[in-house]
């Protein structure tokens, strides 16, 4: 499915604000604890941050800096090509580089952790409209696991990564381990 311009803001909304509003509902040791070792709600929040915002910064930068990645001879692939090209990539058992690797959080961090995302999100908004469809399909970003590819696709990305994030939160939950019987597998 290929998206235009209001159909990819609509996404993103969705995907920040389904995020925000599952990550609100969390007690504060849920939002700190790293449960089996995965990151936990507060950790993919910072990580989610901090591999928005390069994007959320270059979609203000002229459209003359960005030649410097090159342009696209190619259309954008629709947005289902580009998650099932993203998935594909995780399955091999890539990850998230150094740089966006979220550090410990503290429960008292949420709210600057949650402003921080709600501000790329504004960003996003804010920048969004300034690019023609022809330009989001021209003009290409670095992606440390798919490559360059080009804003539409990296604005894809952005709604797709943020719903990954959210579906592990709610898998974590959902996998039949109990916080309280964790806390006891730790104590005894």
């Amino acid at each position: 499915m290929y998206l235009n311009q209001h159909e990819i803001q609509s996404l993103l909304n969705e995907s920040f604000d389904n995020f925000v509003d599952f990550v609100n509902t969390l007690p504060d040791i849920r939002f700190t604890a790293s449960p089996y070792g995965k990151w936990s709600a507060g950790q993919q929040l910072d990580h989610l941050t901090k591999s928005i915002r390069p994007i959320s910064s270059a979609l203000a930068f002229p459209k003359v800096t960005l030649r410097y990645f090159g342009v696209s001879q190619s259309p954008s692939r629709p947005y289902d090509k580009l998650v099932e090209d993203y998935e594909r990539v995780l399955n091999t058992g890539r990850k998230a580089g150094h740089a966006y690797q979220p550090g410990v959080i503290y429960p008292a961090q949420r709210p600057t952790l949650l402003q921080g995302f709600l501000l790329q999100k504004k960003k996003l908004a804010d920048r969004l409209p300034q690019w023609s469809e022809a330009d989001l399909d021209k003009y290409r970003l670095p992606h440390p696991l798919l490559g360059k590819i080009t804003l539409r696709e990296m604005l894809y990305f952005i709604a797709h990564h943020n719903q990954h994030h959210l579906n592990s939160l709610k898998n974590q939950e959902l996998q039949g381990h109990t916080w309280e019987n964790q806390l006891q597998q730790l104590i005894f």
